[in-house]
């Protein structure tokens, strides 16, 4: 009897530590999304589609849909106007939507190499819902939070319905395929939920994306086939002088969360700074997992933290 008691004692600690090492991703939102929209678009009455949008879609939704609500100030007055005004865009996409599943088949594989290169891995929820084109990736607390219809695109989405300079800034995105590449932005964004927060420089910023964006290569093997990845190694010496230049400032517009309507003529080239930062931080680095570890848990709140970090990379000071 006692043999029978520590074996099913045994199962039920096992069965604990294989739910605990799962990753949880929800995706029930998405189909949500659709007989909202198809409801939608059946309704003539403007006051109605609205009321659908929230008894059927928001109401109903995941904690997950309520966060990206949130952190992307989404309403349901937006949504219905959305659905109605893209309708070449909608049609595009949705059958693209029904692959968050598969697009996150890897993921227990990824985030068991993230634990062995971070042992203090805290477990994070993922949720796959709809948006309104305002990210295909953010985070709230432990709370991977993708935006479908951005991340799970490829080039045979449909902008031509959208306003400018978004049609031309998502135009880019979607054929850089982000849906094939859905490995890495899911590990982007869980390294997020790791990191600290940060307000103020472009220096704080520019270095949490490269951090995010160099271990989420380093697991996944994988960059977004993005034109800051080209752009970069082809000037990198401008990039480092303007960066040197403008990184105490609070102005993101040059490099983070833009169109391509800057300097560089290539949008996001702050995720490419802050990249080569944390790879030559790391390159210098005999532990690695030590590495990993101090550049998670830097305090990406205080400038002067940040500032130091840079400047062991020894990147500012390459010619």
């Amino acid at each position: 009897m006692r043999l029978s008691f520590c074996l099913y004692a045994c199962l039920l600690l096992h069965c604990a530590i294989t739910t605990a090492a799962t990753p949880s991703v929800q995706t029930d939102d998405i189909a949500r999304f659709w007989s909202t929209y198809d409801a939608v678009l059946a309704e003539p009455d403007g006051a109605q589609r609205v009321a659908l949008v929230r008894q059927h879609y928001i109401e109903p939704g995941s904690a997950g849909l309520h966060a990206l609500m949130k952190v992307r100030n989404y309403t349901a007055v937006e949504y219905a106007d959305a659905m109605l005004a893209w309708p070449r865009f909608w049609a595009s996409v949705r059958p693209l939507t029904a692959n968050a599943q598969q697009a996150s088949a890897m993921l227990e594989r990824d985030l068991a190499a993230f634990r062995r290169l971070y042992p203090a891995l805290r477990p994070a929820s993922i949720t796959y819902a709809v948006g309104v084109l305002r990210t295909g990736g953010t985070t709230l607390g432990n709370q991977v939070l993708i935006g479908a219809e951005m991340a799970l695109g490829d080039a045979s989405v449909d902008v031509s319905e959208l306003p400018e300079p978004l049609r031309s800034r998502l135009r880019v995105f979607y054929d850089s395929t982000p849906g094939a590449n859905n490995a890495q932005n899911n590990l982007h964004e869980y390294v997020h939920t790791q990191q600290r927060e940060t307000t103020g420089s472009l220096a704080q910023y520019a270095v949490r994306e490269g951090v995010a964006e160099y271990i989420a290569e380093r697991i996944s093997g994988r960059r977004p086939a993005l034109p800051l990845y080209t752009y970069g190694p082809l000037h990198e010496s401008d990039i480092r002088a303007r960066f040197i230049v403008e990184m105490d400032g609070n102005d993101l517009d040059n490099w983070l969360y833009n169109s391509a309507r800057n300097p560089f003529g290539v949008s996001d080239v702050g995720y490419y700074a802050g990249y080569r930062i944390a790879q030559e931080y790391m390159r210098q680095q005999p532990d690695e997992q030590a590495a990993i570890a101090r550049m998670i848990e830097l305090d990406y709140t205080d400038p002067a933290t940040v500032r130091a970090f840079i400047e062991a990379s020894g990147w500012l000071q390459q010619r």
